[in-house]
Formats: structure tokens, sequence, C-alpha cells
């Protein structure tokens, strides 16, 4: 074993330094902030949809989902369901247009600079309670990506979980803080491809090992009730409510407020690219969605007799991985390309998240609430600055062991879906809004996020254990009904916003 762990460790060395050295190249190309951050608007098709897609599913998608699935049964699938409809939509219907708004829009470089320029936010008010609300909830977001790097290297090398942590999170920050975004974008593009080979290949792998025929008699072994497990309206424990599947399908409402999934829109070189970008993410979603559920299911039954349990379901692809090319097949080499997979899906979501903080602290906060000279050198200056900070406390929030990446994610998406999808969607299609009506959206948003999930109310519960509804559900409801009342309550849009509405509409950008 000592011989095998030597091998999976090169593959990992070797993969972590070709990361770095991307970070290294494109840091030459980062003249200026926006291509920092932005890119300079030139990302192609494929990069952005691969780009857009492994920044969105982290290491969630290849531990926390087949980790709940594992543990709970095909009832858990309505999540992936929800998330497949959300990207569709986002796509479909929000990519083409916020490229444009973003354009006509002062060409906006951050989520929260273009809904200062959509809506005239003179004071900044708008401005600065959409940056705070990013850095708070991308805090929470990065740290589930840094425990999810820290279980996978206590896993595979028993190191202990702070030792572990460290390493993942030194060689994100190094090449974020060096290449921004043309390094985060091409590394999550690898990242994207070798995410899709090892979720597809390994469970197919692990059904060819342990043959069909024994799949269900593993499954009954490890003490579960085959036909119960198997039913997607079971969680498990018996049948699903319908407060359940709402808030499983309601993940799907958090993509249209994810600020490191958005700005990959913005930042396509062209429509005609958005056409491949659409058809690549949907079909790359698809499979991915899928087949991370299966592991759930088959690793359940490949892995018996071992049986995973008080947290360690979320390692169940792990410890797949590490049969498969150790055990059953002595190719620890190939086995250490697979769990780089894991890795690339952990970087690949926290990188980009300390690059829209970045973004946030030093174009929103620094240049546009505080109202200091936009120089590139900086600008350059207080987003690594920003980067460091941010990984830090991400560290110090990831440094419990016992934190789920599942709980993690959950609350930091259903923060950022909560206050900014809403007010994405009404600012694209309804030109009524105006102002007002979006500052009420996104504080109403984040705070009823943190009063559901983090305020004891009801006996000492809070809401969202009390009621079992996601707090996603209800913060997106009500950040949509504050943004439509608000804004019919309070004067109009002037002239030249609904101007620069129907031109975007028109295609006039």
């Amino acid at each position: 074993m000592t011989e095998n762990l030597g091998w999976i460790l090169l593959a990992f060395v070797l993969y972590l330094i070709l990361m770095v050295i991307i970070g290294a190249i494109y840091a030459k190309k980062n003249t200026s902030s926006a291509d920092f951050f932005l890119g300079g608007r030139q990302l192609g098709g494929f990069v952005a949809a691969l780009s857009a897609q492994a920044s969105d599913m982290s290491g969630w998608l290849l531990m926390g989902l087949p980790g709940s699935v594992y543990a709970m049964g095909t009832g858990q699938i309505w999540i992936a369901v929800g998330l497949f409809i959300g990207t569709v939509c986002n796509w479909l219907f929000i990519s083409k247009r916020l490229r444009r708004y973003t354009i006509r829009a002062n060409n906006s470089v951050t989520i929260p600079a273009f809904f200062r320029n959509r809506f005239r936010d003179e004071k900044r008010i708008l401005l600065g309670v959409s940056s705070i609300t990013i850095v708070i909830f991308f805090l929470v977001y990065t740290a589930s990506a840094l425990a999810a790097g820290g279980k996978l290297f206590n896993s595979v090398f028993g190191l202990e979980y702070k030792t572990a942590l460290c390493i993942g999170a030194v060689v994100i920050l190094v090449y974020t803080f060096l290449g921004g975004f043309w390094a985060v974008c091409t590394t999550d593009f690898i990242q994207g491809m070798l995410m899709l080979i090892g979720i597809l290949a390994i469970p197919i792998g692990a059904v060819g090992i342990m043959g069909m025929d024994n799949i269900a008699a593993n499954l009954e072994a490890t003490g579960v009730e085959v036909a119960g497990y198997l039913d997607v309206m079971s969680d498990g424990n018996g049948n699903f409510s319908a407060v359940d599947i709402i808030s499983q399908l309601a993940w799907g409402l958090g993509y249209f407020g994810m600020p490191h999934i958005l700005i990959r829109f913005m930042a396509i070189r062209d429509e005609k690219e958005l056409v491949k970008s659409k058809i690549t993410a949907i079909i790359w979603v698809a499979l991915s969605l899928a087949f991370a559920c299966v592991i759930g299911v088959v690793g359940r039954a490949y892995l018996y007799p071992q049986i995973l349990s008080d947290g360690a379901q979320e390692k169940v692809f792990i410890e797949m991985i590490i049969k498969m090319f150790t055990q059953d097949m002595n190719l620890p080499v190939v086995g250490g390309l697979f769990l780089c997979g894991i890795m690339a899906a952990i970087m690949s979501t926290a990188d980009s998240q300390l690059l829209v903080s970045a973004s946030s602290v030093a174009e929103d906060i620094y240049c546009g609430v505080l109202g200091k000279k936009n120089e590139d050198k900086k600008v350059l200056r207080v987003s690594r600055i920003t980067v460091l900070v941010i990984a830090v406390l991400a560290f110090l929030i990831a440094l419990d062991p016992g934190s789920t990446i599942m709980g993690l994610v959950s609350n930091a998406w259903a923060g950022l879906g909560s206050a900014f999808g809403p007010i994405v969607v009404f600012s694209l299609f309804w030109k009524r809004t105006n102002l007002q009506g979006a500052v009420a959206g996104v504080a109403s948003g984040a705070l009823a996020v943190l009063v559901w999930d983090y305020l004891p109310i009801i006996n000492g519960q809070t809401l969202g254990k009390a009621t079992g509804l996601y707090s996603l559900v209800v913060g997106f409801a009500l950040s949509a009904l504050m943004i439509i009342l608000v804004s019919l309550l309070t004067p109009p849009p002037s002239g030249e916003m609904l101007q620069e509405f129907d031109d975007v509409k028109e295609g006039k950008f």
C-alpha cells in the first residue's frame, strides 16, 4: 500500500504543479483589472461552458451528492433534477441578455457593478449591499471547497485534517493569486474534462468488476431495504412529503443568482460562441448529475462489506477509486489521476469564488463604495490581498472537520440565490424594476436566509429545521415579492433606463 500511495502522490504533485504553472503563465496577461476579473471578454464557447459548470459543481458534485444518495437512497436525486432545470434555464434565458446588458450598462465587469449601472445607483447603496452579501456567502462557499480538499487528502494519504486543509488552500491560492480570470477559466476547462471522465468511468468500472447481478444483493447486505432505497419518492426512512420535493427542486432557483457562474456569461467573446456554450454545458451537466447519483448507489454495493457512516458517506467516490485501482487493479497512477478529478472539482469552484470575492472588494467596495481612484495596479494589488484574506477566513471556517460539504454548500447557495436570483431575472426582463425595488430585493433575500437558517426561533430550532423547508424557497419568494411591491410603490425608472432596457431587448448594444 505504501508503494501505491507513492504513485498516487506523484500523480497529485504533477497535477498541482501544472495548475500553478498555468497561473504563472497567465499572470503576464493581466495588464488591467478587466483582464484579471473578466479576461477582457474574450472567452471561447467551450471554455466558457466547462468553466461555468466546473466552477458551479465543486466537490459537492463528487462528494456531497453521491454521499447523500449513498446514505439515503435515490430519493436524493430531486436536487439533481432541480439543478439540471436551473442550468438549462440559466443558459437559455439569462446568458445572452445578461452579456448584452452588462456591455450596454457601461461595460460592467462585476455583478454588483452591473446593478449599480443598470439602476443608476448614484449613492452606491445597492452596490455596497450586493458586494457585502457576496463576500459573506462566498466565505461559507469557499470554506466548503476547502473542507472537501481537506477530506480528500485526509482520506487518501492519512494526513491530519488541518494539514490536508493547508495543502489544498495554498495551491488554490497561488494560481488564483497569480493568474486571475484567465488562469481560473483555463484550469477549470481542464478540470471540467477530468471531472467528467472520472464521474463516467468509475461507476461503469465498478459495475463491470462486481457484475450487475450482485448490485441488489450487496445493497441488501449493507442493511437497506432495496425497493425503498431505489424509490425516488422515498428519503430512505419513508415517503417524501411535498415540502421535501419542493425543497430539493428549489436548488435550481439558485442558478440565477450565482455570481461565479454569471460572470462566465459576461466574459464570452460573442453571441455566436453562446450557442456552443449552451449545448456543451447542458450535456456536461446532464451526464455529471446523473452519474453522480449513480455513484452513490453503485458505490454502496461496490464497497461492501465496508459501510461508510458518521459523515464518511461523502468519501464514497474516493473510496471507490482507491479500492478499484489499488485492490481490484494494480494501477495506482491511474487511480491518482482520477483522484485528481475530485481535487479538480474542489479547485474549480474555490478559485472562482476567491476571484469573485476579490472583484467585489476591489472593484465594487474599494473603487465603487469608497470612491478610490480606479488605477489598475492598485486595484490588482487590492484584489490579490483580498484573495489572501478570503482564503484565510474560509480556512478558519473549514477547520471544523465535522462540517459537511452538503451543509456548507446548501447555506451559501441559498444565500446567493435568494439575494441575487430574483433581481437578476427582474433586471433583465421587467423594465418597471427600479433602484428601490432592487435594494429591497437583495437585502430581504439575504436576510431571509440568515434568519431562516441561523436563528433558533422555534423551541431552540431554526425555522429551516422546524419546517423542513429549504431557505432558498422562502428567500427567493420574499425577494421577488419585495422587488415587485417596492418598485410599484416608488417612482418609475427614468426614461434613460427604459430606453436602455429596450435597446438591450432589441440587440442594440
